[in-house]
């Protein structure tokens, strides 16, 4: 196979991983006209795509070997290094641009980034905020880092994906660092908000009147907003975030915190919390541990 050369519009796109993330990006490339092909580990996941107009594929390596540009979407670094150095490495021509939205380390980013580039392999580094309707719809917030001509390569596949343009960071690491920041302001306030509502409930408050009062308030967001929709109606799947890839963030973001000769106090003892919780439910449902980075 030749080198590939370049990643404009008309790139074929291979999307890895379909998680809400990485599902509704897929969803949006194939609406902005990009030709998609997906990979899960589930193949279920990528039937609605397959019904969309995106071909699916049997294997990391088929899903990328006709892509100019892969964008990954996993859950953690244990199956980035699965996925990206075991299963796809011998797709991933010389010139490929490997666009990946996984939140990771911005120490294992650095590495990363170096052992594609050591294989002709581009890297950029994708942040983006919002939930899997946004990235459906084309409404995340995104932010780049990695070299300055390998983000302009990634710019307009990035650039349908939000309606605020594409932030440039600079160096790797930069962007998962911005995630893990926003990903542990979102896990504190999350927990912050549930202590309000056990707190209130118990002295008399009911769920409904408080969390009324929270979004006709000052303290109303957004982010608060949606969290507070699954308390108020105890419905919380699909879920907006499942707990075990807030406790990998928490503890990633106090890793790297560490790494700096920072510390998150508050932080520190929110990561806990959220492992508690799922370490109950690995409890409660008799599942095994899970390995995460």
């Amino acid at each position: 196979m030749s080198p590939v050369t370049g990643a404009d519009d008309r790139t074929g796109v291979a999307v890895i991983g379909l998680g809400g993330i990485g599902g509704g990006v897929a969803h949006r490339l194939l609406a902005a006209g990009r030709d998609v092909t997906v990979y899960n580990r589930t193949r279920a996941k990528a039937e609605p795509l397959i019904e969309a107009g995106a071909r699916g594929a049997d294997s990391p390596a088929e899903a990328a070997a006709d892509a100019g540009v892969v964008v990954v979407s996993l859950s953690d670094e244990d199956a980035v290094e699965k996925v990206v150095f075991g299963d796809l490495a011998p797709a991933l021509r010389p010139g490929t641009l490997l666009v990946e939205m996984s939140t990771l380390s911005p120490a294992y980013a650095r590495e990363a980034a170096d052992r594609l580039a050591a294989m002709g392999v581009a890297r950029v580094e994708a942040c983006v905020i919002g939930n899997p309707q946004m990235a459906k719809s084309g409404d995340l917030r995104v932010f780049a880092a990695g070299a300055s001509e390998d983000v302009e390569r990634a710019r307009g596949l990035l650039g349908a994906l939000g309606r605020q343009g594409v932030l440039y960071l600079g160096e790797t690491g930069r962007a998962g660092a911005l995630k893990l920041s926003f990903n542990l302001l979102l896990g504190v306030m999350t927990a912050g908000l549930a202590e309000a509502v056990a707190f209130a409930e118990h002295a008399g408050i009911s769920r409904e009147l408080l969390l009324t009062a929270v979004q006709k308030s000052g303290w109303r967001s957004p982010v608060l907003n949606f969290r507070a929709e699954f308390m108020r109606t105890g419905e919380y799947r699909p879920a907006g975030f499942r707990a075990r890839l807030m406790a990998k963030d928490m503890r990633l973001a106090v890793g790297a915190a560490h790494d700096n000769g920072v510390t998150l106090p508050l932080t520190e003892r929110t990561a806990q919390r959220y492992a508690d919780v799922v370490d109950a439910r690995r409890r409660a449902t008799g599942t095994p541990p899970r390995s995460s980075s």
